[in-house]
């Protein structure tokens, strides 16, 4: 259930890690733990990092290392960055494929803009899947009136023939590192994964609720974000206030945030409206629940409301992994959540490309 809070907790998941496709997960001791945790959590949770093995099993010196690549990406000079800039059309690489550049003030949140420079990185191996028209109903229509290839063109476009010139090339090389550790492929997929593993056992379902025709082909995104700070310098876009990002949710299952250690400017806001701050803990993401989780959980679970406030003098990097439903999931409250919440469906089927699409159309400046 979501509890109101004053600090956010700090979760060890090395058990769930470890035992994640163990047929007999649901009974470990340590495990249990772990899905007791994530229950009382379900607002807003960190995951602890012990040691490589354990914990998220993500290593610190990669996360900084991406991170320190991250910022010298972001100081480069304007038109460096201008290169890769998002648009309707660009240049073609066979590896990686990223929505643009967006300058400081073209991410818009509730019609204001925000103060901040972002990429998008996205690899070919995983293509959206076309929702067929009429597969359910007129749900999914709003990507079919928008032009499926178009709006693919929009969301998430081939990297430009100018980025291997501007730095991104080697930036993308860090992340794609960084997806592809030790013998699991996509490792930041793989982590959200087992993640939702135990989000499903705290729900009273399977380990594989989420499984097949939510999460078979799961959508995902890596956001690679730059806060400038309210002296900015370097040739960055000066921000015109503290606001980084505005108050929002997102829009698919579960956020992991790495963030640089030195500035806390991550807010969340508990159940009495008070914004609390998430401070950046070394060794940890944080994990945020998205929309597609709230109407999974039929509300039990909320979606995590959060803002980012950078009112200090120096640049902040932060790195969000968006883990989503396959993109042609129907998504409605699961039968057993339903149950937990009195028989009634309190939301209705939503298609997650659709829901993507129609935030995407509305939050981005082309």
């Amino acid at each position: 259930m979501a509890t109101d809070f004053k600090s956010l907790p700090i979760i060890d998941i090395g058990p769930l890690v470890e035992k994640w496709d163990d047929p007999k997960m649901a009974q470990d001791p340590g495990v249990c733990e772990v899905v007791q945790q994530l229950d009382k959590a379900s607002l807003f949770l960190y995951y602890g990092h012990v040691i490589e093995q354990k914990g998220h099993g993500i290593p610190d010196s990669l996360t900084k290392e991406v991170k320190d690549v991250t910022h010298n990406f972001f100081d480069l000079p304007y038109e460096e960055k201008l290169k890769i800039k998002l648009s309707a059309s660009a240049g073609y690489s066979s590896h990686f494929e990223c929505r643009g550049y967006q300058r400081v003030g073209e991410n818009i949140t509730k019609g204001t803009p925000d103060m901040h420079e972002a990429i998008d990185v996205r690899f070919l191996l995983q293509c959206y899947r076309e929702i067929q028209s009429g597969r359910y109903g007129a749900l999914g229509e709003g990507t079919q009136s928008t032009k499926l290839q178009t709006t693919h063109g929009e969301i998430c476009q081939p990297v430009h023939r100018h980025a291997i010139h501007s730095g991104f090339f080697l930036l993308v090389f860090h992340f794609y590192k960084l997806l592809n550790l030790f013998p699991n492929f996509f490792s930041l997929t793989d982590l959200s994964r087992k993640i939702m593993r135990g989000i499903a056992l705290a729900l009273s379902g399977s380990p594989d609720e989420f499984e097949g025709d939510i999460t078979g082909d799961a959508f995902w995104v890596l956001r690679i974000i730059g806060y400038p700070g309210l002296s900015s310098t370097n040739g960055h876009d000066a921000p015109e206030n503290d606001i980084g990002c505005g108050a929002h949710t997102d829009y698919g299952l579960l956020t992991l945030v790495n963030q640089d250690e030195d500035i806390t400017a991550l807010q969340v806001r508990n159940m009495s409206g008070e914004w609390i701050p998430a401070p950046p803990i070394p060794g940890t993401f944080v994990c945020n629940i998205g929309d597609m989780l709230k109407i999974l959980s039929n509300g039990l679970y909320d979606s995590t409301l959060h803002r980012v406030i950078n009112n200090s003098s120096k640049y902040r990097v932060c790195i969000a992994y968006f883990y989503e439903p396959n993109y042609d999931a129907a998504v409605e409250p699961l039968d057993i959540c339903i149950q937990k919440t009195g028989g009634i469906s309190k939301f209705g089927k939503a298609v997650y490309g659709e829901h993507l699409v129609s935030k995407v159309q509305t939050n981005f400046v082309y």
